[in-house]
């Protein structure tokens, strides 16, 4: 483990970031890390897929019910393990350091700087259009757009944030999704309320039904579960939530609780206003649902919504994924820069800087498409490896060193495996160039961790011979 002499000493988990994080903060993280555009975007993709009444609303319950079963399973694996990495953690725990390394090698190349980009296009570009501006214009004759520039602005301003400890990033955090849970619950409240003789009837919403076949199903249920992204954030900081085994999965169970309410309620308000024919072309839908109630003022309001809600997910991603590199430094399989702490204020200052720009870079570089996809691809095989580590760690410990048991095992951890399964799936069928190049990436870290830990093995027994 990298230490140095004004490092804090680690807590009985080994953890030696200090704990910060209370209950409705850490619920916080979860709900502000998972709203962001999604649920303001998301259900015209959805309908342009699925556009039976039924089958839609029970492909948002079925993203729901998955998210909320990889919630509760990494319920148990935080109260077991309630460090910084989440992931990283269970993965190493039940798997091994090979796999682990290969996440946060993952998480390096592809996931984190694809989620950092597409979060921070999206927030920059609901920002220029408020602002009037063109998301898509050229910046002073440079190769890229003013929506990637400002985008990368967003990127570093939570890095500085974080960078003066999470505290801080918390501060911001509760803020944000205070602010946006509030618009979505006014939006669907204004939204029955008002509607009038606008709105269909629940009898006229079912009869809207059309053949499905399963292969646009399943397009459409990787659509919901990016929009449900976020429920394993909290675990990344499970070394800074203060009482973690009683907060941590009390704060996922009702983050990602409130969450799949406040979608599935989103879901209905626009169901009951505009046709699913009509959604299908209406990429901002909310935007039409609050011009429809309130003129062109709603469509300003739901425009800052989706540009506050997205910075708020992007400092919740700033907030938690840093801990992952700076995880892996404290095991000796990243440079020891990467596990540095502030002495005064806690924070993985290190870890901070890295990820900060390493997505300034690729918002630069890429395109929000692009990122989403590259992100998608990357994060779920390895939120499969970390469900399944509750059967191995179960196997190895037995249940007396469980602090909180995941409801419903083992149906409840099998069925995300399961959804994990027809999501990849379906990208590797659709997608094949891209899933390949992925996995390429993720398993050229091979021979990095081989390389680096030849070369930790030749440092040790060469500081070993020179003390002899």
């Amino acid at each position: 483990m990298s230490t140095s002499p004004l490092a804090p000493a680690t807590d009985r988990w080994g953890d030696r970031l200090p704990r910060r994080l209370g209950l409705w903060s850490a619920v916080a993280v979860v709900i502000g890390s998972t709203i962001g555009s999604g649920i303001f975007r998301t259900p015209a993709t959805v309908a342009a897929r699925v556009d039976d009444m039924p089958l839609l609303l029970l492909a948002w319950v079925l993203g729901g019910v998955v998210a909320l079963c990889g919630a509760l399973t990494y319920a148990e694996l935080a109260a077991m393990f309630p460090r910084s990495g989440g992931i990283y953690v269970f993965i190493r725990e039940g798997f091994g350091p090979l796999p682990a390394f290969l996440f946060g090698w993952a998480e390096l190349l592809i996931i984190r700087p694809g989620a950092y980009g597409a979060i921070s296009i999206t927030s920059s570009a609901y920002t220029l259009r408020l602002l009037g501006l063109d998301p898509a214009a050229a910046v002073a004759g440079l190769p890229v757009r003013a929506e990637q520039l400002l985008g990368a602005g967003y990127i570093l301003i939570v890095a500085v944030v974080n960078y003066f400890g999470i505290h801080r990033g918390a501060i911001l955090q509760n803020v944000s999704t205070a602010f946006k849970v509030g618009a979505l619950a006014l939006l669907v409240v204004l939204g029955f309320a008002l509607a009038g003789g606008q709105g269909l009837s629940p009898g006229a919403m079912l009869a809207q039904r059309a053949p499905v076949g399963l292969s646009p199903f399943l397009l459409a249920m990787v659509a919901i579960l990016w929009a449900y992204d976020g429920f394993a954030d909290l675990a990344f900081v499970g070394g800074e939530v203060t009482d973690p085994q009683r907060n941590l999965p009390r704060a996922m169970f009702i983050g990602t609780g409130v969450v799949a309410a406040l979608y599935l309620a989103a879901n209905l308000v626009y169901l009951h206003l505009i046709p699913i024919q009509q959604m299908k072309g209406a990429e901002l839908v909310a935007a039409d649902v609050a011009r429809m109630l309130l003129g062109s003022a709603g469509v300003v309001a739901v425009s800052a919504a989706v540009a506050v809600s997205t910075f708020g997910t992007l400092n919740g991603s700033m907030m938690t994924a840093p801990r992952i590199f700076f995880a892996m430094a404290e095991d000796g399989v990243f440079p020891k820069a990467v596990s540095r702490v502030d002495p005064r204020t806690g924070a993985p200052t290190g870890a901070i800087v890295l990820a900060g720009c390493l997505g300034a870079v690729f918002v630069l570089v890429r395109k929000f498409t692009e990122l989403a996809d590259q992100f998608i691809i990357g994060i779920w095989p390895f939120y499969a490896l970390a469900v399944a580590a509750v059967f191995v760690v179960r196997r190895r410990r037995g249940l007396a060193e469980v602090q909180y048991r995941t409801w419903g095992y083992p149906v409840v951890p099998a069925l995300f495996l399961v959804g994990a399964l027809l999501l990849l799936g379906n990208y590797l069928v659709s997608e094949p160039m891209l899933f390949w190049l992925d996995v390429g990436v993720i398993l050229s870290g091979i021979p990095v961790f081989v390389a680096w830990r030849a070369r930790q093995r030749a440092l040790a027994t060469r500081a070993r011979v020179t003390r002899l």
